[in-house]
């Protein structure tokens, strides 16, 4: 027998964005201000991002904190025509918000998140968690598994990592990340950085470079201090790009992959 569509399929529209119902309760706040509070919310993904947003009833909203536009946001979002200023704690925060233009999505309204975009709401709730950068997707695992694999990595041809009891993270539509012990990794032919990355599976990555020079990306190596419990093998250990270093597993080496992160890794003049 044919499958039936339920309530929680994902629909397209002529304007090429899919939606989907959601049913975790969402809050998301301006400093101490709850701007939207919604049991209703609805996931949706542009064409052009590859993760989801989230779209809200305007009855879940605090409306009175929109102001039609000065300066709409032009080619942003899908065609979307009708954006909103947010005035809240003591802040008017220009195009902060916008209603897509699909009639499936008539009445909802969306926001920009301040820790994906640099500007919008700041502070996101799912139930009574936080989350962080966009929503997750529930489309989309991440699975942290310990493994006895030979893993060894090289840069430039120097030999930086090698164990036998990795982490192997993976996450749909990424490829294999490797997480390392510490003390089978060369770590001190790097220095760390001040960056940081948050991920809404992950949570927040500190930052190593290489110190050899050569045409190798700042910002190589990566750890989670304090990962989301889903992660929690991933504590501490050291991951590399895939896409701009050398990595051999049980002596076969592993292709490059191409991602949206290699054109961020591509070295620059």
């Amino acid at each position: 027998m044919p499958t039936l569509p339920t309530e929680r399929s994902v629909r397209t529209t002529p304007e090429g964005l899919l939606w989907e119902p959601g049913e975790r309760w969402v809050r998301g706040y301006k400093g101490d201000v709850a701007v939207v509070d919604s049991r209703h919310p609805v996931l949706v993904w542009e064409p052009d991002l590859p993760v989801p947003q989230y779209a809200f009833p305007r009855e879940e909203v605090r409306t009175d904190l929109l102001r039609p536009a000065k300066n709409p946001a032009t080619g942003t979002h899908t065609g979307s025509r009708i954006f909103y200023d947010l005035e809240a704690d003591g802040e008017l925060l220009e195009n902060a918000a916008w209603t897509f233009p699909a009639a499936d999505l008539a009445g909802h309204i969306a926001f920009e998140w301040f820790r994906r975009t640099g500007r919008g709401l700041d502070h996101w709730y799912e139930e009574e968690e936080e989350i962080f950068i966009h929503p997750r997707d529930p489309h989309k695992r991440v699975d942290a598994l310990p493994s006895s694999r030979h893993v060894q990595v090289e840069i430039a041809g120097t030999l930086v990592a090698d164990t036998r009891r990795p982490v192997l993270l993976f996450e749909t539509s990424l490829p294999t990340r490797y997480y390392i012990p510490r003390e089978d990794v060369r770590l001190d032919l790097f220095e760390p950085t001040d960056h940081s990355t948050g991920c809404p599976y992950k949570g927040t990555a500190r930052y190593w470079t290489w110190r050899g020079g050569q045409d190798v990306p700042r910002n190589i190596v990566w750890s989670y201090p304090d990962p989301l419990p889903a992660v929690a093998a991933v504590k501490d250990l050291l991951a590399f790009y895939n896409e701009a270093v050398d990595i051999t597993v049980d002596g076969e080496r592993v292709a490059r992959p191409v991602t949206p992160f290699s054109e961020m890794l591509r070295p620059r003049a």
